[in-house]
């Protein structure tokens, strides 16, 4: 098992834009992804359902970086609510760059009792909650003159199968297919949409919803033999957000040391 590399040094890689995080409240990639973007120099708007959590976060990141993140609480499943996530995006910082769509919802459950309503639900949140708000960033990038990236967060089991995880995988590949044809719509915009796809980053939430039986399993087929730690999948975000992918579109980017 190897152990984790040093926390990277920032390069102003993403200096004078603007960036917009969905469910960036927790200890997760979302955070993760606000605090590196925040840490490249951008202005960062942070959302997610959970208002407590939501506070929390904004108060931790604020401590570092002041009034450079604002928060505004956002269900993705709700249209009325993506819209009124940029609309403060724009009021609090005069436009946005960069969408991050973090926001996602799991569960385990065979097929063979999954109901409608768990089926459901994912796909609402994980797949049709990444089309809201992208469909909503491109529409404000090109009102602004085209322009920007959206980042959008896979996974591996959009690829591989795992047990009790149909809706999920289901929904994570649709990210992945909507990533690619949303990239063709917007390029003629000089917008640029990609997704990065993790196979397995620690985080509380995922200890919560998971045994600890199979994180060792999923951790055993990591070629490091261990997991990836959430700033590690946010700083492939950050590459993607970044001019240093200026030529790379429609592109899912494996974050992953998974056994070929």
């Amino acid at each position: 098992m190897t152990t984790a590399p040093a926390y990277p040094a920032a390069h102003d890689l993403l200096a004078g834009k603007t960036v917009v995080v969905t469910a960036a409240a927790g200890a997760g990639i979302g955070m993760s992804a606000a605090r590196r973007c925040l840490e490249e120099g951008a202005r960062v708007l942070i959302s997610d359902a959970h208002e407590r959590r939501l506070g929390e976060t904004l108060e931790t990141l604020r401590s570092d970086h002041g009034d450079a993140v604002a928060a505004v609480g956002c269900d993705v499943t709700s249209e009325e609510q993506v819209q009124a996530m940029f609309d403060a995006a724009v009021t609090a910082f005069g436009r946005v760059d960069v969408v991050i769509n973090n926001a996602g919802l799991g569960g385990t459950a065979s097929i063979l009792e999954m109901t409608d309503e768990q089926w459901t639900r994912v796909l609402d949140v994980t797949l049709n909650g990444t089309f809201r708000c992208t469909r909503a960033a491109l529409k404000l990038m090109v009102a602004q003159g085209g322009g920007g990236a959206v980042v959008n967060n896979a996974s591996v089991i959009g690829w591989r199968a795992q047990e009790g995880q149909a809706h999920y995988a289901a929904a994570k590949a649709g990210v992945m297919a909507l990533t690619r044809c949303a990239a063709l719509d917007a390029a003629p915009h000089g917008i640029r949409v990609n997704a990065v796809s993790p196979s397995l980053a620690m985080h509380p939430h995922l200890v919560k919803v998971t045994s600890a039986e199979l994180l060792a399993q999923l951790t055993e087929r990591e070629a490091f033999g261990r997991y990836a730690e959430p700033w590690e999948v946010a700083n492939v975000m950050v590459f993607l957000a970044s001019d240093y992918s200026s030529y790379l579109t429609g592109e899912v980017v494996s974050v992953s040391s998974q056994h070929a």
